[in-house]
């Protein structure tokens, strides 16, 4: 199932580090969930799908969506990164699923960052994943690329009542994408003390 995930478009590190996690934080228990990860891939263009729910164990993905990042990150590509309260970028690294809701965008789902200095204000700053319509595949064909969020990975709106309660309460969400600064400090790929 490696190959096949790797062919899909996800890459090796955001695949290796994300198994790497996710194994921390399940063994110091942070995450209460073993049954499912959920990885998107800023490596990638927001035109192309680049979230994978996926068996931790077999790798067989569960469901695989477009997602979009927040509109100061960049357009087509996610360049830039902040933890910032109005900084309205995506936060990279690892967070635990928590409560799914009901917000301006229907049903969402919160999400509670674990990286000091990388994404531990995601409550502060009401970073959920929830849909939109600037998500949908018909806004790429339209325009070439997504729209862009307030720093929430956003998905399309078919399907996703479903997605989002399938990983909520302590699924491990990683957010990747090849940051220098990130893979060299993030607190649970580079810290033994969790």
């Amino acid at each position: 199932m490696r190959v096949h995930l790797l062919e899909s478009g996800l890459s090796e590190v955001a695949l290796d580090t994300g198994l790497e996690g996710f194994a921390k934080l399940l063994g110091a228990g942070h995450i209460h969930r073993d049954d499912l990860l959920c990885i998107i891939d800023f490596s990638l263009p927001s035109n192309k799908e680049r979230m994978w729910i996926l068996n931790p164990v077999t790798l067989e993905p569960v469901h695989t969506s477009l997602v979009a990042h927040g509109r100061n990150s960049g357009n087509l590509w996610a360049r830039s990164f902040s933890n910032d309260p109005g900084s309205y970028a995506s936060s990279l690294g690892f967070y635990a699923t928590a409560e799914n809701y009901h917000g301006k965008h229907g049903l969402s789902l919160r999400l509670d960052g674990l990286e000091p200095d990388f994404n531990d204000k995601a409550r502060e700053r009401a970073v959920v994943m929830h849909s939109a319509d600037y998500a949908d595949p018909s806004f790429v064909e339209e325009h070439g690329r997504l729209g862009r969020s307030f720093g929430c990975p956003s998905i399309p709106t078919q399907g996703h009542e479903e997605v989002l309660r399938q990983i909520a309460n302590g699924v491990c969400l990683y957010i990747f994408a090849p940051d220098e600064e990130y893979l060299a400090s993030s607190p649970i790929l580079c810290g033994n003390n969790l």
